[in-house]
């Protein structure tokens, strides 16, 4: 068990323009993770989001969506994906947080999760139909023995009392829904994007802050990034990877464009 989070160390050691990767464990073939994996954080990536596929994932759109599929057709599940992570700490010295649905975490078993999560090296945990209560009340205990962190969304919908109590009760950063819709690449960021940045960015919450949802170039990795402390990109990287003849290049040639390198 590390005594200090990776997750605390990036916003410590960076501050700025800090790139968080997601891609569906399993996708675009059962095997490619620990690749996948290797390839980011050697193309430049801050921390990876790995997502673990799951039948209705409600949050996301057809991007995603597809990619959960394929990876599920291909196989994958939640006793693979660990067999898959248990030696990437060997190579792997970023962040590694992973994103998913409650049920499959449950069918585990939480405490088994936590337990694998722990084993395997990873940092973070985002689940977005995780409800606040249920994880004061339930979880919080048994995240903290296993020194994993989790991680909250808010939304241009939440409110500021909201805000401030995922902001009292989140460790590592708290994860910025660009806008109310579903996961997938947009073309721009919108004046009142902006305003919601401003005002999430004036009240001064003592978490770090990442926007995602709609991320997936340079000139919005750096809009995002004039608001918060960097961001993440989903949708458009799973585009990337399903149109990548050769993952290493394709990996590589993506996070340099994403960063303006």
């Amino acid at each position: 068990m590390i005594s200090t989070n990776r997750i605390d160390g990036v916003f410590r050691d960076k501050k700025k323009n800090i790139l968080s990767v997601y891609f569906t464990a399993g996708f675009p073939s059962l095997n490619d993770t620990a690749d996948i994996l290797l390839y980011l954080q050697d193309a430049g990536a801050d921390m990876i989001e790995i997502g673990i596929p799951f039948s209705d994932p409600m949050a996301d759109g057809p991007t995603i969506q597809e990619s959960n599929h394929t990876a599920l057709q291909n196989g994958m599940s939640l006793k693979i994906l660990f067999q898959q992570l248990e030696e990437v700490r060997e190579k792997i010295n970023i962040p590694l947080i992973l994103m998913g649905y409650l049920n499959p975490a449950m069918q585990y078993g939480i405490e088994a999760f936590c337990e694998s999560c722990a084993r395997t090296g990873i940092d973070g945990l985002i689940i977005p139909d995780l409800p606040m209560q249920e994880y004061l009340d339930y979880y919080r205990q048994l995240f903290d023995r296993f020194g994993i962190y989790n991680i909250f969304l808010i939304s241009p919908q939440t409110s500021e009392s909201r805000v401030r109590q995922i902001d009292e009760n989140s460790k590592g950063f708290i994860y910025m829904v660009s806008s109310a819709s579903v996961t997938g690449a947009r073309e721009g960021i919108s004046p009142e994007q902006i305003d919601y940045f401003n005002r999430i960015k004036n009240m001064n919450l003592k978490n770090p802050l990442m926007i995602g949802f709609g991320i997936s170039n340079n000139q919005t990795f750096k809009t995002a990034c004039a608001y918060a402390s960097g961001a993440i990109i989903g949708s458009a990287f799973i585009r990337a990877l399903k149109e990548s003849g050769d993952l290493k290049t394709g990996i590589f040639n993506f996070i340099q464009s994403v960063k303006g390198l």
